[in-house]
C-alpha cells in the first residue's frame, strides 16, 4: 500500500511540473514566413512624411516618423536604409531628451501596445529592445510614455554596436520564436534575448520608426500575415 501511495504521489508530482512547465511556454503562432519587400501603397504613415522614391530609397527628413505595414506578421521584419546624419529639426521625446534613433515595431496592434528593436545613438551606439503593453488603450494621448518594459539581453549573445556613419547603408532585422527575439545589424547578431510574458498576447504588424535621424528608406521586408491586408487607420501613433 505505502508503495503504491508513493508511486501516485510521485507520477502526480511529475504531472504538476509538466502541466506548470507547459503554461509557462510561450503558445503556438503560425510559422513566419519568408521575408519580402513591402511596397510603399502597403505602407501606413501614421506620423510623419515618408518622401517620394529616390535612386537611394524614400526620403526621411522629419523628425518624427512612424509608420506600420498593415497585413503583415509582425513576429518578424528587416529595414535596411541609407543614413545621411542628424534631420535639421530636433524634438523631444515624450520621456525626454532628442534621443536619435531608428528601429522596427513588431506585433504593433497600436502605438500603446507592441515591441520595439530600437538602434540608438544616445548616449553610445546600443540595441534598446522594450514591450510596451496598456491594455485597452490604443492613441499616444491614453498612454503616452506608460508602459514600457525594458528588456535585458543574453550577454552571451550581445556583440557591440556600430555607429551609424553618414553615407553608408545598414540593415536592422528582428524575429520573435516563442518569447526569445534575436536581432541582427547587418546579416550579424546583435542581440538575443526573452521578452516578457505580455509580449505574447500581442498581435499586429511589422512597422518602423525614427527620431531625429535623416535617412532614405531602401526597403521594409515582411512576411504576409493570414489575416491578408487591412485598411489604414490614421490614429495618432507613439
Amino acid at each position: 500500500m505505502m508503495r503504491s501511495t508513493l508511486f501516485m504521489l510521485t507520477g502526480l508530482a511529475i504531472l504538476t511540473a509538466c502541466g506548470t512547465a507547459r503554461s509557462d511556454v510561450a503558445p503556438d503562432r503560425p510559422p513566419i514566413g519568408k521575408l519580402a519587400a513591402v511596397t510603399k501603397d502597403r505602407l501606413c504613415v501614421t506620423k510623419g512624411k515618408l518622401g517620394d522614391p529616390l535612386e537611394s530609397g524614400h526620403p526621411v527628413d522629419v523628425p518624427t516618423m512612424r509608420l506600420v505595414a498593415p497585413g503583415t506578421n509582425g513576429d518578424a521584419a528587416s529595414i535596411k536604409f541609407w543614413f545621411r546624419g542628424d534631420t535639421t529639426d530636433k524634438r523631444d521625446l515624450a520621456t525626454g531628451g532628442a534621443r536619435r534613433q531608428i528601429g522596427l515595431k513588431l506585433r504593433a496592434e497600436n502605438g500603446c501596445n507592441l515591441v520595439y528593436v530600437m538602434w540608438r545613438l544616445d548616449p553610445k551606439p546600443m540595441l534598446d529592445i522594450s514591450v510596451k503593453r496598456n491594455p485597452g488603450q490604443k492613441s499616444h494621448e491614453e498612454c503616452g510614455a506608460g508602459g514600457y518594459t525594458k528588456i535585458k539581453p543574453d550577454k552571451t549573445k550581445t556583440t557591440p554596436v556600430p555607429a551609424l556613419r553618414i553615407g553608408a547603408t545598414h540593415a536592422l532585422r528582428a524575429e520573435i520564436k516563442g518569447d526569445t527575439l534575436t536581432a541582427w545589424i547587418d546579416d550579424k547578431i546583435a542581440w538575443q534575448g526573452n521578452l516578457t510574458k505580455e509580449a505574447r498576447t500581442l498581435v499586429g504588424p511589422a512597422g518602423v520608426r525614427s527620431d531625429n535621424l535623416a535617412f532614405d528608406l531602401v526597403e521594409l521586408l515582411a512576411s504576409a500575415s493570414d489575416t491578408g491586408p487591412v485598411r489604414c487607420q490614421h490614429v495618432v501613433g507613439d
